[in-house]
């Protein structure tokens, strides 16, 4: 696993962690949100493209 993996690993966990502190997201459910958070931290980290087109849109409105 590369640094940047790892880095983003430790952020999506913090977050969620923080998440189950305040109540948004309970134990029991954490494996649904896990991976897209995970998934969006690396790819918004890693410089990568927005993970939908919608999303890709709504940036490029805001750029405008």
């Amino acid at each position: 696993m590369e640094s940047l993996e790892k880095q983003a690993l430790q952020v999506a966990k913090e977050i969620v962690v923080k998440f189950i502190e305040v109540g948004r997201i309970s134990p029991a459910n954490f494996a649904e949100h896990f991976a897209e958070i995970y998934t969006e931290i690396l790819s918004t980290v890693g410089g990568g493209a927005a993970s939908s087109p919608a999303k890709a849109n709504k940036h490029k409105d805001k750029a405008e």
